[in-house]
C-alpha cells in the first residue's frame, strides 16, 4: 500500500508523513474566535481536519488533537486598527464577555456536532493560558527578540529577519509589507512598522484585561496559539493546520515567536485548506453573503434557494480537494444533496446484500472491484484527495447497485465481496464521517409514530371511534399509513 503524502505549505512541496514519534501524532488547528454565530467559514478547516483526524486514527496511529478556544478577544493589527471583537460583541449584547464567550462557543459545539466532527483530545482557551502566554513574552525579551513601549510588548521582526526567512511560509517579502502596511493604532510606539503585538496595554474602559509585568493589558493574537500549542505538543510537533487565510500575519508569526522561544521550528508539516466564496464572491459582512450555519442547516438567509442539511454541507465540501477553492452555490449544493442520498442508499444496499456465490466465470469484474478498493487508499494516501475517493465511491455504488437490482451477476469471491463491504464503509462513515439522515429521520419518527399508534390505541378503547378514524384519515392525507393487524398497529410511508 501507498504512504501517506501531505502538501507541506512550508517547503510548497509533497512530503511523506513520518511522525516524529510514531505511533503517536501532535496536531494543532487554529479554532474559532467565538465572538459571533458560527458560520460556513467555519465549516470548511473544521470538516477537512476533522477528515485528517479521523485518517490518522485509520492509519493506526495515536493522535492528540489540539484545537483551541479564542475567548480573549481578537486583537489584529492587519489593515486595521486594534480592536477586541468579544469586548466589542459583549457591548452590543448586553452580556458579560464571559457569558458572551460561553453562549457562542455552546452554538459552535452544537454546529460541529450536527456536521459530525469528532470532538479534539484538548480544546483549550486563550483566557485559560495567560500565564503561559505571559512565560513566553518574558522569555522572548530576555532573548531580545521582544520590546516594551508603553505597557505594550512587540516582537522586533527586523531583528528576527537578520538570521531568519520571516515570510517564507507566505511568500511574502519583508520590505513589502513594511512598504504596505497602513497607519495603525500605536504604529509609533513600534520599533518598525513589521512588528507584531504580543501584549498590548489596556484603556480603563477596556473589559477583558490581566495584570502582567507590563501594567494591565490582554494578549496579542498570535502569541495564543504558540503558548498553548507548546504546552500540550512541545517545542516540535507534527501538524499545524488552519485557513489559507491565516497563513500571515498568524501563523508567519507563530513560526517567529516559537522559533526564537524554544530554539527550534515549531512545526514538521503545515497544512492549509483554501478559501471559499459565496456564488462567486468572498464572504463577508460588505457583500451581504456572511451565512451562519444554522442559517444553511434553516435555509433561513435570503441568498439560500431551500434548507442544506449538515451532511449535504459535509459532503459538498468533501467533494473538492481541501487545497482547492470551494464556491457554495444553491445549484452546487442542491446536486451535493442528490450525490449524498445516492452514496448513502448504496451503502445501505451493500449492508443488505448477502454473498451469493460468483454468478459468472468472468474474472474481470473481481479484479475491476480490488483495483478501486486499492484506489481508495492510493487516493486518501496522496494528499487526503477525498474528492478522488468519493468519485471512486461512485464507481463502487454503481456495481452495488446492478448487483442489488439483479441488473449485474455478482462475479466477485466471498473474499472481496467482504472487503469491499468493509471498506465501503471505512470511507464512506469512518473516515470521511458521512451518515445516513433519512436513517435518523426514520429512527426519530418512528418513536413519534409509536406515540400517535398508542394515543388512537386509546381513543378506541373508550370507543372514541371518532377521534381514531381522524387520526388514521389525516395521517393518510400526510401519506403514512395505518395497518391493524393480530399483533398490533404498524406504520409505512406510502
Amino acid at each position: 500500500m501507498s504512504q501517506l503524502t501531505i502538501t507541506n505549505s512550508f517547503t510548497r512541496a509533497k512530503e511523506i508523513f513520518e511522525p516524529l514519534h510514531a505511533p503517536h501524532v501532535g496536531m494543532y488547528v487554529c479554532g474559532p474566535t467565538v465572538s459571533g454565530e458560527t458560520h460556513l467559514g467555519h465549516a470548511r478547516p473544521y470538516i477537512t481536519f476533522d477528515v485528517v483526524f479521523r485518517y490518522l486514527k485509520y492509519l493506526g496511529y495515536k493522535v492528540r488533537y489540539v484545537r483551541n478556544i479564542t475567548d480573549a478577544g481578537h486583537f489584529e493589527e492587519e489593515g486595521r486598527e486594534a480592536e477586541d471583537k468579544v469586548a466589542n460583541k459583549a457591548k452590543l449584547e448586553m452580556l458579560e464577555p464571559m457569558e458572551l464567550v460561553t453562549k457562542y462557543t455552546n452554538i459552535y459545539h452544537d454546529m460541529m456536532a450536527l456536521l459530525n466532527t469528532e470532538r479534539p483530545s484538548i480544546e483549550p482557551t486563550a483566557t485559560g493560558h495567560i500565564v503561559e502566554q505571559i512565560e513566553m513574552i518574558k522569555d522572548l525579551m530576555a532573548k531580545g527578540f521582544a520590546y516594551e513601549a508603553n505597557g505594550s510588548v512587540y516582537f522586533d521582526v527586523l531583528k528576527y529577519a537578520e538570521t531568519n526567512d520571516y515570510g517564507k511560509l507566505s511568500g511574502r517579502i519583508l520590505d513589502d509589507m513594511i512598504a504596505g502596511s497602513r497607519e495603525l493604532e500605536n504604529q509609533e510606539e513600534k520599533r518598525n512598522a513589521a512588528d507584531f503585538a504580543l501584549w498590548k496595554k489596556a484603556a480603563p474602559e477596556h473589559i477583558m484585561q490581566w495584570n502582567s509585568p507590563w501594567g494591565m493589558g490582554f494578549p496579542g493574537w498570535h502569541i495564543e496559539c504558540s503558548a498553548m500549542a507548546t504546552k500540550y505538543l512541545g517545542t516540535t510537533f507534527d501538524i499545524h493546520g488552519g485557513g489559507m487565510d491565516l497563513q500571515f500575519p498568524h501563523h508567519e508569526s507563530e513560526i517567529a515567536q516559537s522559533n526564537i522561544s524554544n530554539g527550534k521550528q515549531p512545526v514538521k508539516y503545515w497544512m492549509h485548506n483554501n478559501m471559499i466564496t459565496v456564488m462567486g464572491k468572498k464572504m463577508g459582512k460588505s457583500y451581504g453573503n456572511t451565512i451562519t450555519l444554522n442559517q444553511l442547516f434553516t435555509g433561513t438567509h435570503p441568498m439560500l434557494e431551500q434548507a442544506y442539511s449538515p451532511m449535504t454541507v459535509r459532503f459538498f465540501v468533501l467533494q473538492t480537494h481541501y487545497r482547492s477553492t470551494l464556491d457554495f452555490t444553491n445549484t452546487g449544493l442542491q446536486a451535493a444533496e442528490k450525490g449524498l442520498q445516492r452514496l448513502m442508499n448504496a451503502g445501505t444496499a451493500l449492508k443488505s446484500l448477502e454473498y451469493a456465490g460468483v454468478k459468472s466465470k468472468d474474472s474481470s469484474e473481481e479484479e475491476v472491484v480490488k483495483k478501486l478498493i486499492a484506489d481508495l487508499h492510493d487516493q486518501m494516501n496522496d494528499d487526503l484527495n477525498t474528492a478522488m475517493v468519493m468519485a471512486t465511491l461512485f464507481e463502487l455504488s454503481g456495481k452495488i447497485n446492478a448487483w442489488k437490482n439483479g441488473q449485474q451477476p455478482m462475479s466477485v469471491t466471498e473474499e472481496t465481496f467482504h472487503l469491499l463491504k468493509k471498506n465501503f464503509y471505512n470511507f464512506t462513515e469512518v473516515i470521511l464521517g458521512l451518515k445516513d439522515e433519512s436513517a435518523a429521520d426514520n429512527s426519530n419518527m418512528d418513536e413519534v409514530m409509536q406515540l400517535v399508534i398508542s394515543l388512537r390505541k386509546q381513543a378506541r378503547e373508550k370507543k372514541d371511534f371518532a377521534t381514531s378514524d381522524i387520526i388514521r384519515d389525516e395521517l393518510l392525507k400526510s401519506g403514512i399509513q395505518l395497518k391493524d393487524g393480530k399483533d398490533g398497529t404498524t406504520w409505512n410511508k406510502q
